[in-house]
Protein backbone atom coordinates (compact mmCIF):
# COMPACT_ATOMS: atom_id res chain seq x y z
CA UNK A 1 0.00 0.00 0.00
CA UNK A 2 1.69 3.48 -0.98
CA UNK A 3 1.60 6.42 0.94
CA UNK A 4 -0.32 9.34 -0.55
CA UNK A 5 -1.00 12.06 0.70
CA UNK A 6 -4.96 13.09 2.51
CA UNK A 7 -6.43 16.04 1.23
CA UNK A 8 -4.31 18.26 3.65
CA UNK A 9 -1.20 17.23 1.79
CA UNK A 10 0.14 15.25 4.83
CA UNK A 11 1.42 12.20 4.41
CA UNK A 12 0.91 9.25 6.20
CA UNK A 13 3.43 8.65 9.06
CA UNK A 14 3.12 4.71 8.95
CA UNK A 15 2.95 3.71 5.57
CA UNK A 16 5.43 1.98 3.27
CA UNK A 17 6.78 3.82 0.39
CA UNK A 18 7.24 2.07 -2.80
CA UNK A 19 10.56 2.76 -4.27
CA UNK A 20 11.92 2.50 -8.35
CA UNK A 21 15.25 2.84 -9.17
CA UNK A 22 16.22 3.50 -12.66
CA UNK A 23 19.91 2.42 -13.63
CA UNK A 24 21.21 -0.68 -11.58
CA UNK A 25 24.44 -0.06 -12.91
CA UNK A 26 27.47 -2.77 -11.63
CA UNK A 27 29.08 -2.10 -8.33
CA UNK A 28 32.30 -0.41 -8.45
CA UNK A 29 35.92 -2.63 -10.11
CA UNK A 30 33.36 -5.43 -10.96
CA UNK A 31 33.93 -7.12 -14.59
CA UNK A 32 32.07 -4.47 -16.76
CA UNK A 33 31.43 -1.70 -14.37
CA UNK A 34 30.93 1.56 -16.03
CA UNK A 35 30.93 3.49 -13.14
CA UNK A 36 30.79 3.22 -8.91
CA UNK A 37 27.34 1.61 -9.29
CA UNK A 38 25.52 4.12 -7.16
CA UNK A 39 22.23 2.44 -6.76
CA UNK A 40 23.49 -0.29 -4.78
CA UNK A 41 24.46 2.06 -1.94
CA UNK A 42 20.86 3.52 -2.41
CA UNK A 43 19.34 -0.01 -2.34
CA UNK A 44 20.85 -0.62 0.79
CA UNK A 45 19.86 2.78 2.12
CA UNK A 46 16.25 1.94 1.26
CA UNK A 47 16.75 -1.32 2.74
CA UNK A 48 17.61 0.28 5.72
CA UNK A 49 14.65 2.02 6.53
CA UNK A 50 11.49 0.61 7.83
CA UNK A 51 9.56 3.02 5.83
CA UNK A 52 10.24 1.46 2.49
CA UNK A 53 10.43 -0.89 0.19
CA UNK A 54 12.07 -1.47 -3.04
CA UNK A 55 9.48 -2.49 -5.71
CA UNK A 56 10.42 -1.74 -9.22
CA UNK A 57 14.04 -1.53 -11.27
CA UNK A 58 14.77 -0.31 -14.69
CA UNK A 59 17.54 -0.51 -16.59
CA UNK A 60 18.39 -0.95 -20.37
CA UNK A 61 20.86 -4.09 -19.55
CA UNK A 62 17.97 -6.97 -17.80
CA UNK A 63 21.22 -8.68 -17.11
CA UNK A 64 21.86 -6.08 -14.88
CA UNK A 65 19.12 -5.63 -13.35
CA UNK A 66 18.50 -9.19 -12.41
CA UNK A 67 21.90 -9.27 -11.12
CA UNK A 68 20.77 -6.44 -8.82
CA UNK A 69 17.69 -7.74 -8.27
CA UNK A 70 19.03 -10.91 -6.88
CA UNK A 71 21.06 -8.87 -4.48
CA UNK A 72 18.68 -6.36 -3.27
CA UNK A 73 15.10 -7.78 -4.05
CA UNK A 74 12.32 -5.70 -5.93
CA UNK A 75 8.86 -7.27 -7.33
CA UNK A 76 9.58 -6.15 -10.90
CA UNK A 77 12.30 -5.31 -13.95
CA UNK A 78 11.75 -2.94 -16.58
CA UNK A 79 13.46 -2.34 -19.35
CA UNK A 80 11.68 0.83 -20.24
CA UNK A 81 11.24 3.54 -17.47
CA UNK A 82 8.44 5.26 -18.33
CA UNK A 83 6.91 2.16 -18.52
CA UNK A 84 8.05 1.44 -14.76
CA UNK A 85 6.74 4.86 -13.86
CA UNK A 86 3.24 4.35 -15.71
CA UNK A 87 2.52 0.48 -14.06
CA UNK A 88 4.54 -0.07 -10.24
CA UNK A 89 2.28 2.63 -8.14
CA UNK A 90 5.59 4.28 -6.96
CA UNK A 91 6.28 6.69 -4.18
CA UNK A 92 10.16 7.32 -4.56
CA UNK A 93 12.74 7.05 -7.43
CA UNK A 94 16.45 7.17 -7.33
CA UNK A 95 17.98 8.26 -10.84
CA UNK A 96 21.38 6.45 -10.96
CA UNK A 97 22.37 6.80 -14.69
CA UNK A 98 24.71 9.49 -16.31
CA UNK A 99 24.21 13.26 -16.26
CA UNK A 100 22.52 13.80 -19.74
CA UNK A 101 19.51 11.39 -19.11
CA UNK A 102 18.77 12.88 -15.62
CA UNK A 103 16.84 15.57 -17.01
CA UNK A 104 14.36 13.84 -18.90
CA UNK A 105 14.15 11.06 -15.76
CA UNK A 106 13.38 13.95 -13.40
CA UNK A 107 10.92 15.45 -15.18
CA UNK A 108 9.04 12.26 -16.30
CA UNK A 109 9.00 10.95 -12.39
CA UNK A 110 7.41 14.36 -11.55
CA UNK A 111 4.78 13.98 -14.59
CA UNK A 112 3.93 10.19 -13.39
CA UNK A 113 3.15 11.43 -9.88
CA UNK A 114 5.65 10.19 -7.02
CA UNK A 115 6.03 12.14 -4.23
CA UNK A 116 9.44 12.05 -4.02
CA UNK A 117 12.69 11.79 -6.27
CA UNK A 118 16.83 11.28 -5.17
CA UNK A 119 18.96 11.63 -8.03
CA UNK A 120 22.75 11.53 -8.73
CA UNK A 121 25.03 14.27 -9.44
CA UNK A 122 26.29 16.56 -11.44
CA UNK A 123 22.85 17.46 -11.87
CA UNK A 124 22.25 17.93 -15.59
CA UNK A 125 24.71 19.00 -18.65
CA UNK A 126 23.32 22.52 -18.92
CA UNK A 127 22.14 25.45 -16.77
CA UNK A 128 18.48 25.98 -17.64
CA UNK A 129 18.05 22.15 -17.23
CA UNK A 130 18.83 22.30 -13.58
CA UNK A 131 16.43 25.37 -13.60
CA UNK A 132 13.96 23.36 -15.07
CA UNK A 133 14.03 20.75 -13.09
CA UNK A 134 14.22 22.46 -9.63
CA UNK A 135 10.99 24.66 -10.95
CA UNK A 136 9.09 21.40 -12.30
CA UNK A 137 9.37 19.19 -9.07
CA UNK A 138 8.81 22.42 -6.41
CA UNK A 139 5.50 23.75 -8.50
CA UNK A 140 4.22 19.63 -8.44
CA UNK A 141 5.31 19.46 -4.97
CA UNK A 142 7.65 16.79 -5.37
CA UNK A 143 10.52 16.33 -2.92
CA UNK A 144 13.94 16.38 -5.23
CA UNK A 145 17.06 15.41 -4.04
CA UNK A 146 20.52 15.44 -5.44
CA UNK A 147 23.56 13.23 -3.89
CA UNK A 148 25.61 15.25 -2.10
CA UNK A 149 26.70 12.58 0.31
CA UNK A 150 29.75 14.42 1.29
CA UNK A 151 27.08 16.30 3.55
CA UNK A 152 26.73 13.43 6.18
CA UNK A 153 30.51 11.79 6.00
CA UNK A 154 32.21 12.37 9.33
CA UNK A 155 34.71 14.64 9.17
CA UNK A 156 33.00 17.35 7.13
CA UNK A 157 30.51 17.04 9.86
CA UNK A 158 32.99 17.21 12.26
CA UNK A 159 34.40 20.05 10.93
CA UNK A 160 31.18 22.27 10.94
CA UNK A 161 30.83 20.92 14.44
CA UNK A 162 33.91 22.97 15.39
CA UNK A 163 33.39 26.19 12.72
CA UNK A 164 30.47 26.19 14.96
CA UNK A 165 32.11 26.30 18.27
CA UNK A 166 34.60 28.78 17.19
CA UNK A 167 37.42 26.97 17.02
CA UNK A 168 39.14 28.95 14.82
CA UNK A 169 37.35 32.82 15.50
CA UNK A 170 35.00 33.87 12.66
CA UNK A 171 35.00 32.08 8.87
CA UNK A 172 36.89 33.80 6.60
CA UNK A 173 37.97 31.84 3.33
CA UNK A 174 37.04 28.17 2.32
CA UNK A 175 39.34 26.07 -0.07
CA UNK A 176 38.98 23.29 -1.95
CA UNK A 177 41.34 20.91 -4.14
CA UNK A 178 39.47 18.46 -6.64
CA UNK A 179 40.00 17.53 -10.25
CA UNK A 180 37.25 19.25 -11.81
CA UNK A 181 34.58 21.78 -11.31
CA UNK A 182 31.38 19.68 -11.82
CA UNK A 183 31.56 15.82 -11.46
CA UNK A 184 33.63 16.60 -8.51
CA UNK A 185 33.86 20.77 -7.89
CA UNK A 186 29.88 20.34 -7.06
CA UNK A 187 30.26 18.48 -3.52
CA UNK A 188 33.30 21.02 -2.82
CA UNK A 189 30.70 23.92 -4.12
CA UNK A 190 28.38 22.23 -1.84
CA UNK A 191 29.98 21.72 1.26
CA UNK A 192 31.70 25.63 1.17
CA UNK A 193 27.59 26.25 1.36
CA UNK A 194 27.46 23.11 4.12
CA UNK A 195 30.54 24.99 6.31
CA UNK A 196 28.80 28.67 5.67
CA UNK A 197 25.50 27.56 7.32
CA UNK A 198 23.72 27.66 4.12
CA UNK A 199 24.82 31.57 3.07
CA UNK A 200 24.18 32.43 -0.76
CA UNK A 201 26.96 33.29 -2.94
CA UNK A 202 27.10 37.18 -4.22
CA UNK A 203 28.74 36.77 -7.35
CA UNK A 204 31.48 34.43 -9.27
CA UNK A 205 34.76 35.08 -10.27
CA UNK A 206 36.25 31.92 -12.35
CA UNK A 207 38.96 31.10 -15.22
CA UNK A 208 39.33 27.27 -16.96
CA UNK A 209 41.54 25.70 -19.31
CA UNK A 210 40.64 23.42 -21.65
CA UNK A 211 43.39 22.56 -23.39
CA UNK A 212 43.10 18.45 -22.70
CA UNK A 213 38.74 17.87 -22.46
CA UNK A 214 38.26 15.11 -20.06
CA UNK A 215 34.67 13.28 -20.27
CA UNK A 216 33.25 12.04 -16.75
CA UNK A 217 30.10 9.76 -17.05
CA UNK A 218 29.66 11.26 -21.11
CA UNK A 219 29.89 14.73 -19.80
CA UNK A 220 33.28 17.03 -20.75
CA UNK A 221 35.37 18.75 -17.96
CA UNK A 222 38.00 20.99 -18.31
CA UNK A 223 41.78 20.20 -17.75
CA UNK A 224 42.37 23.31 -15.25
CA UNK A 225 40.79 25.77 -13.34
CA UNK A 226 40.13 28.14 -10.17
CA UNK A 227 36.70 29.44 -9.25
CA UNK A 228 36.85 32.39 -6.55
CA UNK A 229 33.06 32.82 -4.93
CA UNK A 230 32.29 35.71 -2.50
CA UNK A 231 29.21 35.03 0.11
CA UNK A 232 27.06 37.59 1.21
CA UNK A 233 27.99 37.45 4.48
CA UNK A 234 31.68 37.99 3.05
CA UNK A 235 33.26 34.95 3.67
CA UNK A 236 35.55 33.84 0.23
CA UNK A 237 35.06 30.46 -1.35
CA UNK A 238 38.12 29.51 -3.81
CA UNK A 239 38.41 26.34 -5.62
CA UNK A 240 41.14 24.60 -7.90
CA UNK A 241 39.94 22.17 -10.09
CA UNK A 242 43.32 20.03 -12.34
CA UNK A 243 45.10 16.77 -12.43
CA UNK A 244 47.57 15.37 -10.24
CA UNK A 245 48.14 15.22 -7.03
CA UNK A 246 48.99 17.78 -4.58
CA UNK A 247 50.22 18.75 -0.96
CA UNK A 248 46.70 20.54 -0.64
CA UNK A 249 44.28 19.44 1.61
CA UNK A 250 41.10 18.50 -0.20
CA UNK A 251 39.48 21.42 2.11
CA UNK A 252 41.22 23.96 3.99
CA UNK A 253 39.25 26.70 6.50
CA UNK A 254 40.79 30.03 7.19
CA UNK A 255 39.31 32.22 10.12
CA UNK A 256 40.08 34.94 12.03
CA UNK A 257 42.04 32.51 14.97
CA UNK A 258 43.23 29.67 13.33
CA UNK A 259 43.13 27.16 10.66
CA UNK A 260 41.33 23.80 9.88
CA UNK A 261 42.87 21.71 7.75
CA UNK A 262 40.66 17.52 6.21
CA UNK A 263 42.00 15.28 3.50
CA UNK A 264 45.74 16.04 3.59
CA UNK A 265 46.62 13.36 0.71
CA UNK A 266 43.73 11.48 1.19
CA UNK A 267 43.80 10.80 4.93
CA UNK A 268 40.48 11.58 6.77
CA UNK A 269 42.53 13.12 9.93
CA UNK A 270 41.26 16.90 10.69
CA UNK A 271 44.21 19.15 11.54
CA UNK A 272 43.21 22.24 13.70
CA UNK A 273 45.89 24.93 14.19
CA UNK A 274 44.72 28.32 16.63
CA UNK A 275 45.88 30.42 19.71
CA UNK A 276 43.55 27.61 21.51
CA UNK A 277 46.22 24.85 20.78
CA UNK A 278 49.86 24.40 20.74
CA UNK A 279 50.50 23.89 16.98
CA UNK A 280 48.50 21.77 14.94
CA UNK A 281 46.51 19.40 16.43
CA UNK A 282 45.62 16.55 14.88
CA UNK A 283 41.65 15.21 15.26
CA UNK A 284 39.99 12.30 14.51
CA UNK A 285 36.91 12.31 13.41
CA UNK A 286 35.70 9.04 13.44
CA UNK A 287 35.00 8.29 9.65
CA UNK A 288 35.98 8.72 6.31
CA UNK A 289 35.79 11.75 3.88
CA UNK A 290 34.69 9.24 1.37
CA UNK A 291 32.00 6.64 3.70
CA UNK A 292 29.88 5.23 1.19
CA UNK A 293 27.44 5.06 4.00
CA UNK A 294 26.82 8.35 3.56
CA UNK A 295 24.68 7.48 0.36
CA UNK A 296 22.53 5.46 2.84
CA UNK A 297 22.66 8.12 5.76
CA UNK A 298 21.28 10.33 2.80
CA UNK A 299 18.79 8.36 1.88
CA UNK A 300 17.35 7.78 5.53
CA UNK A 301 17.14 11.78 5.91
CA UNK A 302 15.05 11.95 2.49
CA UNK A 303 12.58 9.77 3.41
CA UNK A 304 12.39 11.22 6.90
CA UNK A 305 11.94 14.51 5.42
CA UNK A 306 9.12 13.30 2.71
CA UNK A 307 7.36 11.61 6.12
CA UNK A 308 7.19 14.76 8.19
CA UNK A 309 7.01 17.49 5.56
CA UNK A 310 10.80 18.98 6.76
CA UNK A 311 13.34 19.97 3.94
CA UNK A 312 15.97 17.37 3.53
CA UNK A 313 19.73 17.96 3.90
CA UNK A 314 20.21 17.12 0.29
CA UNK A 315 17.47 19.66 -1.34
CA UNK A 316 17.34 20.48 -4.49
CA UNK A 317 17.61 24.03 -3.30
CA UNK A 318 20.64 23.86 -1.54
CA UNK A 319 22.21 21.47 -5.01
CA UNK A 320 20.93 24.32 -7.27
CA UNK A 321 23.12 26.41 -5.24
CA UNK A 322 26.13 24.42 -6.23
CA UNK A 323 25.47 23.65 -9.60
CA UNK A 324 25.13 27.93 -9.73
CA UNK A 325 28.54 28.09 -8.97
CA UNK A 326 29.65 25.31 -11.24
CA UNK A 327 28.05 27.26 -14.40
CA UNK A 328 28.75 30.65 -12.75
CA UNK A 329 32.67 29.85 -13.25
CA UNK A 330 32.16 28.58 -16.76
CA UNK A 331 30.15 31.81 -17.78
CA UNK A 332 32.94 33.87 -16.03
CA UNK A 333 35.65 32.21 -17.87
CA UNK A 334 33.37 33.07 -21.25
CA UNK A 335 32.97 36.43 -20.37
CA UNK A 336 36.27 36.98 -18.81
CA UNK A 337 34.96 38.86 -15.94
CA UNK A 338 33.02 38.79 -12.65
CA UNK A 339 29.35 36.81 -12.93
CA UNK A 340 26.78 38.25 -10.17
CA UNK A 341 24.26 35.85 -9.11
CA UNK A 342 21.60 34.68 -9.33
CA UNK A 343 23.17 33.33 -13.22
CA UNK A 344 20.79 33.88 -15.52
CA UNK A 345 21.89 31.55 -18.67
CA UNK A 346 20.48 28.56 -19.80
CA UNK A 347 23.06 26.52 -21.74
CA UNK A 348 26.73 25.14 -20.43
CA UNK A 349 29.09 28.06 -21.12
CA UNK A 350 31.92 25.40 -21.48
CA UNK A 351 30.04 23.30 -23.75
CA UNK A 352 29.49 26.47 -25.44
CA UNK A 353 33.22 27.05 -26.21
CA UNK A 354 34.26 23.81 -26.94
CA UNK A 355 31.84 23.72 -29.70
CA UNK A 356 33.30 26.87 -30.87
CA UNK A 357 37.02 25.83 -30.66
CA UNK A 358 37.59 22.20 -30.01
CA UNK A 359 39.96 20.84 -28.15
CA UNK A 360 43.83 19.71 -28.83
CA UNK A 361 42.93 16.33 -26.76
CA UNK A 362 40.35 14.65 -25.37
CA UNK A 363 39.81 11.78 -22.61
CA UNK A 364 37.28 9.59 -21.42
CA UNK A 365 38.06 8.80 -17.32
CA UNK A 366 34.74 6.64 -17.22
Amino acid sequence: MTAKSDAKGNRPATKTLRVGIIGCGRPRSSEGATGYGMAHSHAKGYAASPYAELAALADITPENAQAFQKEHGAETIYVDYRRMLDEADLDIVSICVWPHLHAEMVLAAAEAGVQAIHCEKPIAPTFGEVRHMVEVCARKGVQLTFNHQRRFAPPFRTVRGLLREGAIGELQRIEGRCPDMNDWGTHWFDMMHFYNDETPAEWVLGQIDATEVRTIFGLAHETLGISQVRFVNGVDGLLFAGIGESNMPANRLLGSDGVIEVGLRHGDAIRLCSSQTNGWQTIDPGGSIHVLEAVEWGIADLINALRHGTEPELSSRRAFRAAELTFATYESSRRRGRVELPLEIEDSPLLAMLESAPPQRTTSEV
